[in-house]
């Protein structure tokens, strides 16, 4: 017998009519009818505080939202996950991320491999290669040091490549300038490698396939730019190396296979900062802190593995997200991060989220039939405040809001950091509880009532870090566990990947080829081809 569609499911319906019970609830009112409710919705795990007392919720919200997740089977599906079966079913491949970050003597086993060895294999091979371009020992093609490196990846293999290293950046090695290339735009690259000396610079190329366009774009381009000045072939194995499972596409481009370092085909991109993906962060920051993240990513795998449920961080920030998302409205979630370092953290996120939730199917193929992945965006505090809050306090849509804070300062400057933490706890207390009165004055009003959960740590370490980035895998999981969609695959990203390569064709300036789009198309590349070389 299959399992129940979710809405049939007792504890959503339970949910849905409790929701009709407490929905006129004011946080004001939680709060004032329980003295100690900030004590109370609280857990803790690893070196994370999760303050979720500002959530729209009372104990029995909780206790149903527990009671959906054993319904759902997300016990299992962790077991699951953790023990290497495929849970991306579409693709039928394990999703072993955990097993980047596992220590040396912990099995993890897929297809009857312990792929354990595997990874600790291509991290000492990171490592030596790291500390080679660290210390001046590899050289380029005219015997220099390298001082500049440059990561040209895309999605994954960009945006947690450039989260680390700003996150980090106050660990890394200030004689060396990083930069980062996705975009297919030239100007990207141009302004990437302007001014620089090609003697000194290192191209890390990262593509899983060694296939992607845009990276391998970006990949010749940076070739050329690099071969324009060596004008030798032999320069791109001093100047170039991959991070990919395609050894022959790699030897093709002129890197050797010996510079390749490898991942596998149960790493996500969304979830690969942590494998080969992050050389250029190993680079960075070198061996010592990266392990140091792997070790804070490993300590929220177990803390999300073995702690009870009513005090699972990653379980309770996704039951809260379902809350929001399917009980609440809320349809866009803020990431605001009161920390500098942390500034590319919610566009990080915005792929972990959206691409990994943003599914209308189930793993079944049928409609899932309610809100899937909220919309998730945000900037550093307090820069956001004289930006969007306006709409977080005043405006017609609710979203819900992650607060991030540390407690000591990485860059203490007299007392910055208390007026930063100031500012926070201000804006949870102002979105939770709103503005007294102002009848006479309308426009002054704020109703408060919008969820928020605020996450503390201690000082933002390569530790904290790899806490923090595990923290989100494991909550965006179990929303699709409760949602009953596959969060490993991306199929809405191939459409328009697939569509471009038949467009690529037809803007090229030979005679005009027949098209066959809609008319809007059609007249777009006519009018992009008259004015191509104007």
């Amino acid at each position: 017998m299959s399992a129940p569609h979710l809405t049939g499911r007792p504890a959503w319906r339970a949910l849905t009519e409790h929701q009709r019970s407490i929905g006129a609830l004011h946080l004001r009112q939680l709060f004032a009818d329980d003295p100690q409710r900030g004590e109370r919705l609280v857990a803790e795990g690893a070196d994370l505080y999760l303050d979720y007392a500002k959530n729209r919720v009372t104990d029995e919200t909780m206790v149903l939202l527990q009671q959906l997740a054993r319904e759902c089977g997300v016990a299992e599906r962790i077991a699951a996950m953790f023990g290497g079966d495929p849970v991306n079913s579409t693709e039928q491949r394990a999703a072993l991320h955990v097993a980047l970050r596992a220590p040396v003597g912990e099995r993890i086993v897929t297809q009857g491999v312990d792929v354990v060895p595997q990874v600790q294999a291509v991290l000492a091979r990171m490592a030596a290669f790291a500390e080679a371009v660290r210390s001046g020992t590899w050289r380029g093609y005219d015997g220099r040091a390298i001082r500049n490196i440059i990561n040209i990846g895309i999605g994954g293999s960009d945006l947690g490549p450039v989260m680390a290293y700003e996150a980090l950046r106050h660990y890394s090695r200030r004689d060396l300038r990083f930069a980062f290339v996705s975009n297919v735009d030239g100007s990207d690259l141009a302004e990437a490698t302007r001014a620089l000396d090609p003697g000194e610079t290192l191209f890390i190329v990262c593509s899983k396939t060694f296939e992607t366009l845009e990276t391998l774009t970006n990949a010749q381009a940076a070739r050329a730019w690099c071969l324009a000045h060596f004008k030798d072939e032999k320069a791109v194995m001093r100047h170039f190396v991959a991070v990919s499972t395609n050894v022959e596409g790699v030897a093709r481009f002129g890197i050797a296979p010996a510079n390749m370092f490898e991942f596998w085909d149960w790493v996500g991109g969304r979830y690969s900062t942590d494998s080969a993906i992050g050389l250029s962060t190993m680079v960075a920051v070198g061996e010592d802190h990266f392990r140091a993240m792997l070790a804070g990513l490993h300590a929220m795998d177990q803390h999300f593995r073995h702690a009870p449920p009513q005090r699972n961080l990653p379980l309770l920030m996704a039951l809260l997200a379902v809350w929001n998302t399917n009980f609440l409205g809320v349809e866009s979630v803020a990431v605001l991060p009161y920390a500098q370092y942390l500034n590319r953290f919610p566009a990080y996120l915005q792929q972990l989220t959206m691409e990994s939730n943003g599914k209308h199917v189930t793993r079944a193929g049928a409609p899932v039939g309610v809100a899937t992945a909220p919309i998730c965006w945000g900037e550093p505090g307090t820069n956001g405040q004289h930006s969007f809050y306006q709409l977080l306090h005043q405006g017609t849509r609710l979203v819900a809001c992650d607060f991030i804070a540390f407690c000591q300062a990485l860059d203490p400057l007299g007392e910055q950091q208390d007026l930063l933490v100031a500012n926070l706890l201000a804006q949870t207390e102002a979105l939770a509880f709103g503005s007294a009165d102002h009848a006479a004055q309308p426009w002054r009003a704020c109703a408060g009532n919008r969820p928020s959960n605020t996450i503390l740590a201690t000082r933002l370490t390569p530790h904290t870090l790899g806490q923090l980035i595990a923290l989100y895998e494991h909550s965006v999981f179990v929303q699709g566990v409760i949602w009953d969609i596959d969060s490993f695959d991306q199929w809405g990203v191939e459409l328009g990947k697939v569509q471009a390569q038949r467009i690529i064709g037809e803007l090229a300036p030979q005679a005009e080829p027949a098209l066959a789009h809609d008319s809007s198309t059609n007249t777009l590349i006519r009018r992009y081809r008259r004015q191509r070389h104007i």
